[in-house]
């Protein structure tokens, strides 16, 4: 009985390892996070390849806890306003950086 509650404790904390190392910290975020994270950027990709005035190619989404951040060049400052605007629409979205340059 004793090695049994032995072995009990050690999976135990090996569980307990394995959770907190996926929690998030303020500068790095849990498995969950990552994956919604992925997704949000995919629908603000999407939505951006879809609207005929932007050219999606000349813009890079990244996200992080909710927050997108848009960077590139574009030709005018209209198109950084639509692409603001496009990606603040995306459902999940928190928050809008806006890092991109007219050319």
């Amino acid at each position: 009985m004793k090695l049994f509650n032995r072995f009990a404790n050690f999976f135990l904390v090996i569980l307990l390892v394995s959770l907190l190392g996926c929690a998030s910290t303020a500068t790095q975020e849990g498995t969950g996070e990552y994956v919604d994270d992925s997704v949000i950027t995919t629908k603000v990709k999407a939505e951006i390849f879809q609207d005929d005035s932007l050219k999606s190619s000349e813009i890079n989404v990244e996200t992080f806890k909710g927050v997108v951040q848009l960077s590139g060049f574009v030709n005018s400052q209209a198109d950084i306003n639509r692409a603001v605007e496009v990606a603040s629409s995306v459902k999940g979205v928190i928050s809008v950086k806006n890092a991109m340059r007219v050319k």
